[in-house]
């Protein structure tokens, strides 16, 4: 395993797992090389999500991230000789086939660079190194030593409104042990060029902080905010980023648009083409929930059981 310094907790990984430390983009050719050297196969699930906002123009920095490191990888592990490779994608490619008229490569840095990673993934892959996508939506979990990418969101529903305020629209979800059954078994059964969606439940957004407030040990009434107001807010933090000569990965007025619509996944279809079986969610609900507030004592977090959905 390849990871960036620091780790975030030394315990992290079993006893037994080989680990090198380093950081992929500075490290040489013939380096990298050598740590691909007798493997049969690589998970790459690195890359930059759209929490960055660089600076203006964002897309050289995707680019980089998610595009050059892709086809560098892809390429030296296919002369290294690897047979198989899974890249780590996002579920923004399945909206960008099935809703042109948002026109979200075009419009979004973040998903043309996820479009161009796989491009550039399939050509420097070859014939010889089969590669396959996960299209990976909202996931929940814990990592020791690392906040949640929910800490904001749950810091607002232990606020003290007494109401949550948020926009129409749902999305697909899923647990990151079911995000890591899935890359085991698509390294193992993949087909070259797939793109595999990875679900486990698809949620609206008030059925989600619903359970988020369920675990949370706070329901609340959720009031759904007009989209209008949602772009306005949208505008004004676009604003912010542009007067700091930044841009986001994610053009957040056109972006409301994806949001505030069913981003819906079907939850079986990667799990029978790869053969994995679905990891509830209401444990993660309850693990991203303790992550993120690290002073909640447990007693005051509901247990939760088996729940059938």
């Amino acid at each position: 395993m390849l990871a960036r310094p620091p780790l975030p907790s030394q315990d992290l990984l079993p006893p037994g797992v080989p680990l090198a430390l380093a950081d992929l983009d500075s490290m040489p050719d013939e380096e990298l090389a050598r740590l691909l050297q007798g493997k049969d196969g690589l998970i790459f699930a690195a890359g930059v999500d759209d929490r960055v906002v660089p600076r203006r123009p964002a897309y050289p920095f995707f680019y980089q991230g998610n595009v050059a490191a892709t086809e560098r990888l892809m390429r030296l592990a296919a002369q290294a000789g690897l047979k198989r490779a899974v890249v780590f994608s996002s579920y923004f490619l399945e909206f960008e086939r099935r809703w042109p008229e948002l026109r979200l490569a075009e419009r979004h840095p973040y998903i043309r660079s996820r479009l161009e990673q796989e491009k550039a993934a399939l050509t420097a892959a070859g014939s010889q190194l089969a590669v396959n996508f996960l299209l990976l939506p909202y996931i929940f979990g814990s990592m020791p030593g690392r906040a949640p990418l929910w800490k904001p969101l749950i810091a607002y529903l232990n606020s003290w409104l007494p109401w949550v305020f948020y926009p129409a629209g749902g999305s697909a979800m899923v647990s990151v042990n079911e995000v890591a059954e899935a890359a085991a078994r698509a390294l193992e059964r993949g087909r070259a060029g797939a793109r595999y969606p990875v679900c486990a439940e698809n949620l609206t957004w008030q059925d989600f902080l619903r359970r988020l407030g369920k675990a949370l040990g706070k329901p609340k009434p959720i009031v759904t905010l007009p989209k209008g107001l949602v772009k306005a807010g949208a505008w004004l933090i676009s604003l912010g980023h542009r007067l700091r000569g930044r841009e986001s990965g994610l053009d957040l007025v056109p972006f409301v648009e994806l949001q505030t619509r069913l981003a819906f996944l079907d939850p079986d279809y990667s799990a029978v083409e790869l053969g994995y079986t679905h990891t509830e969610l209401e444990p993660d609900f309850v693990n991203t929930v303790r992550a993120s507030l690290p002073t909640m004592k447990e007693d005051n977090v509901p247990k939760q059981t088996s729940i059938s959905f």
